[in-house]
């Protein structure tokens, strides 16, 4: 970006190039302008971290449902392993890989009881909310970013209009030759500010709206899971006895 302004002397024009500008700009300016720059790189990192994350996360659930829906557990326990991205087959090892440690620890055959369903739950429980939290990291920087990230450049604003008043009162003149400098540097901080706060922002509000939904998703999950485990638990009907003749 190049700014042109006409001097005090008559029709000459200079040129102010951006990245001259934040060269020459105070010191404050400069480490807001590093600051938000800073800001802006690691929001577009976890941006993009998140987006794949998510979308793995989506996909690999899709797939594991099918798998639960039609297949055994112990398929289903094998299928988890290869889809651990997703929160649901993390809740499905958490459980049932507690069932077959107990069986061969005990060395009996795998066997679902009342006291299991108890244990089990919570293990549902925890690792649902361990796997949510997961999905979360990374989403309180990028809104902070959202909402600090105008005010950080709004306070380099401020800077670089004190300094383009400062400007006027060593040279005695308000001319645009005087005051643009620091006034372009202002502009410049609040540009940035918002490069960091828009994209924070709305990817933010994107993620929370899908997080919702795999929420859900873990919510109901777990519900049907311990329902299955208590089914598991239920004695199979004996029977019965053929009528003595």
């Amino acid at each position: 970006m190049v700014i042109l302004v006409g001097t005090a002397m008559g029709g000459r024009l200079a040129s102010l190039d951006a990245l001259a500008l934040i060269y020459q700009a105070s010191w404050v300016v400069q480490l807001v302008l590093v600051l938000l720059v800073l800001l802006s790189i690691f929001s577009w990192t976890i941006i993009g971290s998140k987006m794949l994350e998510l979308r793995r996360a989506e996909q690999d659930s899709e797939s594991f449902l099918q798998v639960y829906h039609e297949r055994s557990m112990e398929d289903s326990f094998e299928a988890a392993k290869d889809l651990d991205r997703s929160p649901l087959a993390a809740i499905f090892m958490s459980a049932y890989g507690e069932l077959k440690r107990a069986a061969r620890t005990s060395g009996q055959p795998l066997r679902v009881t009342d006291a299991h369903v108890d244990a089990l739950k919570r293990h549902v429980v925890w690792t649902g909310s361990r796997e949510a939290l997961r999905l979360e990291r990374g989403l309180s920087f990028l809104a902070t970013t959202g909402s600090a990230a105008p005010f950080i450049g709004l306070f380099g604003t401020v800077i670089g209009i004190i300094n383009a008043f400062e400007g006027i009162g060593r040279a005695g003149s308000a001319s645009l030759a005087v005051v643009a400098p620091g006034i372009a540097e202002a502009l410049i901080a609040t540009a940035v500010g918002l490069f960091a706060a828009i994209p924070a922002t709305i990817f933010y509000n994107v993620f929370v709206g899908k997080l919702r939904g795999i929420t859900v998703a873990i919510e109901l999950f777990a519900a049907e899971y311990e329902d299955d485990l208590r089914r598991m638990a239920r004695p199979t009907p004996a029977a019965p006895r053929a009528e003595r003749e």
